[in-house]
C-alpha cells in the first residue's frame, strides 16, 4: 500500500446513535478519506460510528491505523482488521498517539467520550500545543445545543470568539474534510509530531 496522502483522526461514538443520518455521515467520512488516498486515526473499536467509518476507509482503498487501551479490547471489540492497531496502557496514550499520528481532527456525533477527545485537543490548540486544524461535523444538528452553550459561554466572558474560531465546524463531509486536510498539509512540520506534549 503506498504512503498515504494525508492522516486524519477521526472521534466519534462507539454506538450508532438513533438517527442514521449519523452513520450515513461516517460512512461518507470513511469513503472521502479513502478515496482520497488518505490515512484514519481512530480509537480501534469495531462498534458504533467507529466502526463505520474504519470500515468505510479501508473499503474506499484507504489506510487504518486503531488505538485502542487495553482495558477496552474486548469491551469495544477491538478492530483486528485495523493495517495499524495499537493496544496501550492508558487513555493519555491512546490520546496523545492518535495525536501524533495525525494532520488534522474531526469529531463526528458522540457521547462524552468523543465530547473529551474534541475538547482536549481543542485545549491544546488554544495553548499553542499544536496548530493542526480541527473540524465538527454537525450531522442532523447534533451539536447545535453544544454550540449554543458555548456562544452562551463567551457571551459570559469565559471564552473569546477567537477560541471558537479555531474550530471549523460544516455539515458536508466532503467540505469540511477538504479544508481541513489542506490547512493540516500546510502546517504538517517535517516529522509529523505535535510541537509539544502536556
Amino acid at each position: 500500500m503506498a504512503e498515504p496522502r494525508f492522516s486524519v483522526c477521526v472521534y466519534c461514538g462507539s454506538r450508532p446513535g438513533e438517527n442514521p443520518l449519523f452513520a450515513e455521515a461516517a460512512q461518507a467520512v470513511g469513503s472521502w478519506i479513502g478515496a482520497q488516498g488518505g490515512q484514519l486515526v481512530y480509537g480501534g473499536g469495531r462498534s458504533g460510528l467507529m466502526g463505520t467509518v474504519a470500515q468505510a476507509t479501508a473499503q474506499a482503498g484507504g489506510r487504518v491505523v486503531g488505538v485502542i487501551p487495553q482495558s477496552l479490547v474486548d469491551k469495544e471489540h477491538a478492530n483486528r482488521a485495523c493495517d495499524e492497531l495499537h493496544i496501550v496502557q492508558t487513555m493519555h496514550e491512546r490520546k496523545a498517539l492518535m495525536a501524533e499520528r495525525s494532520d488534522a481532527f474531526l469529531a463526528l456525533p458522540g457521547g462524552i467520550g468523543t465530547f473529551e477527545e474534541l475538547f482536549e485537543v481543542w485545549t491544546w490548540s488554544q495553548l499553542g500545543y499544536h496548530d493542526k486544524p480541527i473540524g465538527l461535523l454537525d450531522v442532523a444538528d447534533y451539536y447545535q445545543p453544544l454550540l449554543a452553550f458555548l456562544a452562551g459561554s463567551v457571551q459570559a466572558g469565559f471564552m473569546g470568539s477567537w477560541q471558537m474560531d479555531l474550530v471549523r465546524i460544516g455539515t458536508e463531509p466532503a467540505s469540511l474534510l477538504e479544508q481541513l486536510v489542506q490547512s493540516g498539509l500546510r502546517n504538517a512540520p517535517q516529522d509529523g509530531a505535535l510541537r509539544a506534549r502536556i
